[in-house]
């Protein structure tokens, strides 16, 4: 898989890494609307098991998704330290589950690197590039393909 130079960020853009199940992911800090700690949802029923359901954010009904879930890694177990990372995708806002937010990074000169192709090609689908940091392999979240912004009108439209 080649980065797409359109979506990617570019040499000084600021990025969030957050924990997910013991690894590390990164998002665009310009997608990022808040952070905030966890709230028990409404669910919804029939929903997909990684649509954890719905909080009330002031007066804005926001979708809440388990990141850990949507990426296969298996359900997030809350802790003290889980929150909700707000992030805009497309024209709605979506919160995505995490275990922590851990850093902000600063994109380096040739920093992102393409994600390696394995298996059926769905890591590539959903990290649209990898770094290398003292904290070992970071996945760039390509949220537009985690959450299709037509998914997110689907479910709260």
């Amino acid at each position: 898989m080649t980065l797409d130079s359109t979506n990617s960020p570019r040499v000084g853009d600021e990025l969030v890494t957050v924990a997910v199940c013991a690894q590390q992911f990164a998002i665009d800090i310009m997608s990022v609307r808040e952070i905030r700690g966890w709230t028990q949802s409404t669910p919804l029923p029939n929903a997909a098991s990684h649509f954890l359901g719905m909080i009330n954010l002031r007066g804005l009904i926001l979708p809440v998704i388990d990141l850990s879930a949507c990426l296969g890694l298996g359900p997030t177990s809350l802790a003290p330290s889980s929150v909700v990372v707000v992030v805009q995708i497309g024209e709605r806002q979506v919160g995505l589950l995490v275990d922590g937010v851990c850093d902000i990074l600063i994109v380096r000169e040739g920093m992102i690197q393409p994600t390696p192709e394995v298996g059926a090609g769905n890591a590539a689908r959903f990290v649209q590039g990898v770094m290398t940091t003292e904290q070992g392999i970071i996945g760039l979240l390509a949220l537009d393909h985690i959450i299709p912004p037509e998914a997110v009108e689907a479910k709260v439209g």
